[in-house]
This record gives structure tokens, C-alpha cells and sequence, in this order.
């Protein structure tokens, strides 16, 4: 299976990408950083520094303390985002677990689910499309919901009904397909179009 492994070589840069997207509002200073990726502290600050040097990652001063956060102006933090979404948290368990959940033809995370944005009620933070198996992906979404401390709205369609509501110009898909996402399993024109 296809990992953030493939395209970034340090180990130690990955899980620094990991924990800035998974918080994308907090700033982290390089001994917290060291604790809670279980690292060395010399590692840590080189890909601080690198992905500082490179504008992923901004830094700021407060007291006598290095404060790091994610750059939301990097040409490729759209891109990256996507990555550390479909390779990790519940869009990487659906990909892992992807044979174990049944044909899925698509899955896909809502934007601000992925951003970690205030959501309301209503809002559906996944799309899944395929016959699944329910039981097996409500396990995948509890996970996920201890790990972020929060309920996740979530959809599942079989094909037919899915194309059947496309056609129909369904408000609720119509909905769903509107805002942005991140596409886990299909491609994007699939789905939409």
C-alpha cells in the first residue's frame, strides 16, 4: 500500500508532518515535539529547521521558547494535507482496511473534517459509495472519534442509490459534492461527475 513513506525518506520528518497536520492550529516547541514523537531532540530540531527553512512550517519567539506551526500559505499544503489524510487517521484505516470493508468504488473526507474546522451538526464529514460492510467501518469511525474526542457524521450509498440521487439532483448529496474534500478511494470526476 502506497505510504508518506514512499515520497519522504526521514522517518522523523514524517511523524513531525503527522502531529502538524493532525493539529493544524497548534504551535509545538521542540522538547514537546521530542516527547511526543518519542525521538531524539537533535532529529527533531534538524527537520524543524529544515521544514522552517523550506516555508511548510513557520516559527515564532515567546519568552525564552521556539514555537513552530504550519505555514497555511505553502504552495503545497493543500497537497500535503491530502497526504497526511489519505495515509493516516481514518482516511488511512479505510485505505488499509479497504478489502476487510467490502467494494468500495468511493470514499471520500469532507475539507473541513480533514482541516480539523468547526463543523455543524448537519455536515457529513464522510462520503462512502460501494457495498460495505457497516459493522467493520463503524469500528474504522469509533476509532477515530476516541482519537479526536468528537462524533463523526458520516454517509454510506450503495452505487444504485447513490447514482440514483445524482441523478436526481438529491440535496443532500448535491450537498456533499459542493464543498471541498479529500478523495481517499475513486477518482474525484467519478464522483462528481
Amino acid at each position: 500500500m502506497a505510504n508518506l513513506k514512499d515520497f519522504i525518506i526521514s522517518r522523523v520528518r514524517i511523524k513531525v508532518l503527522k502531529i502538524f497536520f493532525e493539529n493544524p492550529h497548534e504551535l509545538f516547541y521542540v522538547r514537546q515535539l521530542t516527547r511526543n514523537l518519542d525521538e531524539e531532540i537533535n532529529a527533531v530540531r534538524r527537520e524543524l529547521n529544515h521544514l522552517d527553512e523550506k516555508g511548510v512550517l513557520k516559527s515564532e519567539k515567546r519568552g525564552n521558547r521556539l514555537y513552530y506551526y504550519l505555514n497555511p500559505s505553502y504552495d503545497f499544503y493543500e497537497d500535503l494535507m491530502s497526504l497526511v489524510a489519505k495515509s493516516d487517521g481514518l482516511g488511512g484505516d479505510i485505505r488499509k482496511n479497504r478489502v476487510k470493508l467490502g467494494k468500495i468504488k468511493f470514499a471520500m473526507l469532507s475539507g473541513k473534517f480533514v482541516r480539523r474546522k468547526e463543523r455543524g451538526k448537519n455536515d457529513v464529514d464522510f462520503l462512502i459509495v460501494g457495498e460495505v460492510v457497516l459493522p467493520e467501518l463503524a469500528a474504522l469511525v469509533r476509532q477515530e472519534e476516541e482519537r479526536r474526542h468528537t462524533e463523526i457524521n458520516y454517509s454510506v450509498m450503495k452505487q444504485e442509490e447513490f447514482l440514483f440521487r445524482k441523478e436526481r439532483r438529491d440535496p443532500f448529496l448535491l450537498g456533499i459534492l459542493s464543498k471541498s474534500r479529500v478523495m481517499i478511494i475513486g477518482d474525484e470526476e467519478g464522483l462528481v461527475d
